[in-house]
């Protein structure tokens, strides 16, 4: 297919690009980024493009990728969308609980209740909120991981109970 031929099909499904995007966005502004983002990647990878594919989907597929990684991408960012005029909320003080843990009375109303679980149960607990994974719990401990999976929902449970006051 010529350039100008897959151009031309490509820019006359816009309007079913845009009718696609509210899959994904409610946002008219984020819409327009999407399908203008699909028809660039479109167009910068013709040569990807065969004959004998459907372009309708070839190109929903393109928006959809576009959007699951542009997401993940704002996830590891953490991306903050101050929509505030003057954007208020970037220059706001975070007085969030975990800012200064040693000062705050609400981090160590906490911490007393997860220390106070029984060491079997605390120890995978500890290991699996700093990052361990259920096999590596499994390894280091000399335990099976339906033990470790089942030590560390019985300290969640505890630790919920006590946070509650039952």
């Amino acid at each position: 297919m010529k350039t100008t031929d897959f151009t031309t099909k490509v820019s006359s499904m816009r309007s079913d690009l845009m009718v696609f995007t509210r899959k994904f966005t409610h946002n008219r502004e984020e819409s327009h980024d999407l399908v203008q983002d699909t028809i660039l990647k479109a167009l910068t990878y013709q040569n990807k493009y065969r004959a004998d594919t459907n372009m309708k989907g070839w190109l929903f597929t393109i928006m959809r990728n576009t959007y699951i990684n542009n997401y993940k991408k704002a996830q590891r960012a953490k991306t903050i969308h101050d929509s505030t005029k003057e954007l208020y909320y970037l220059n706001v003080e975070d007085h969030h609980t975990f800012n200064r843990p040693g000062s705050n009375l609400e981090f160590k109303e906490i911490w007393k209740n997860v220390i106070s679980v029984k060491e079997e149960l605390l120890i995978p607990f500890k290991m699996q909120t700093t990052g361990y994974k259920y096999s590596e719990i499994s390894k280091h401990l000399g335990i099976p991981i339906g033990t470790v999976k089942n030590r560390i929902f019985h300290a969640r449970k505890e630790i919920q109970k006590k946070l509650i006051g039952y």
